[in-house]
């Protein structure tokens, strides 16, 4: 295991996350904390540090559990948790992005955690009432009382990241310095907006449901297809996940290791700070996702799973793309420019 730096912080952490949404069997089909130790140690000895639990987790279990399993090395751990989520179902002020449920929330996971400290606090999803201004003073404020050491967001539009952290910056208060999306060769929508952003805003992202829940994993293609609900009931996207999930199924039948392992390397192998979130529910499932650090996909891997995953930018990618409006927009010359932030920024990309 190798280490990144979190997007614009100084923080290291591992290259691969542990996702702890299977820690505990609240909702009918986690991991028992038996099984989970097995993970957590599994993770631990390739060399993870980076651990990413939700107070909402199993109804608070997977923090208990993740407290208990750091408890003698606190210090060695990046510890990730998130607030937003309902606690307490009914009750308005217990779920939301403000301060009054961020206080409350943090102080119950640190407890849960039994830990004096989080070393990154996410912003589990946007509520849309809360203003932006009251989150990031908020989380500021956590972190100037040393409850937090760095604060992200995750499942949030990036107009919204965007105007946070430039206001972040404005104030002198702490920015976001990390993304949690869901992204992977089912589903890249997240190309259109929030990726670029990332890069452009130095965001470290920790992408989840990177085997697209379940399609990636080589159980299934078209003589064995999903239960509804897995996959897209329209035909045209039926006919989209399927074609991915075979050919991911050839990429790796080609380069010898599993579909999960493909699908992970695609995900590590894209531009800007790629730390994959990986959940299991099993020790086997999680050595299996530890063996995408030996994957490198070739020029012509990424090709054949370019080509099966493409998919519309839409308004106003494609429209920058078109040859007249390039050619109005540089006076003709977009080919003589060395544009050196063109991947960077998420300009438009050639053709």
């Amino acid at each position: 295991m190798r280490y990144k730096l979190l997007g614009r912080s100084g923080l290291r952490v591992s290259e691969l996350a542990l996702g702890t949404m299977t820690f505990g069997e609240e909702w009918g089909w986690g991991a028992s904390k038996e099984e989970s130790r097995r993970i957590f140690d599994a993770f631990a000895e390739a060399g993870g540090t980076f651990i990413d639990t939700a107070n909402r987790y199993t109804e608070g279990t997977s923090e208990r559990f993740v407290g208990d399993f750091i408890a003698s090395d606190r210090d060695h751990f990046v510890v990730a948790t998130k607030y937003t989520l309902h606690t307490r179902h009914g009750d308005p002020n217990f779920s939301g992005n403000h301060r009054k449920n961020m206080m409350q929330a943090v102080n119950d996971s640190l407890k849960r955690l039994g830990t004096d400290y989080i070393d990154l606090y996410w912003l589990h999803v946007w509520d849309f009432t809360t203003p932006v201004e009251e989150v990031m003073r908020g989380l500021d404020d956590l972190v100037r009382q040393g409850k937090v050491l760095y604060v992200g967001i995750s499942d949030t539009p990036a107009w919204i990241v965007s105007r946070a952290n430039t206001l972040a910056d404005f104030r002198g208060w702490s920015p976001f310095v990390g993304l949690q999306l869901r992204y992977s060769l089912i589903d890249r929508t997240a190309e259109r907006e929030l990726l670029p952003m990332a890069r452009a805003l130095d965001l470290g992202v920790t992408p989840w449901s990177i085997l697209g829940a379940g399609m990636l994993t080589g159980k299934y293609n078209r003589e064995n297809p999903p239960e509804e609900g897995r996959i897209a009931k329209r035909a045209a996207s039926k006919e989209r996940s399927l074609n991915i999930a075979e050919t991911v199924i050839a990429v790796a039948n080609e380069i010898g290791c599993t579909p999960s392992q493909v699908a992970i390397a695609w995900v590590r192998q894209q531009a800007g700070v790629m730390i994959p979130l990986l959940g299991a529910r099993t020790l086997a499932q999680l050595e299996d996702n530890l063996g995408a650090l030996n994957v490198t996909l070739n020029a012509d891997h990424l090709a054949q799973l370019e080509e099966a995953s493409a998919f519309d930018l839409g308004f106003p990618h494609d429209f920058h793309r078109q040859k007249n409006i390039r050619d109005i927009a540089y006076s003709g010359t977009y080919d003589q420019i060395d544009h050196h932030r063109r991947y960077q920024s998420g300009g438009p990309l050639d053709e």
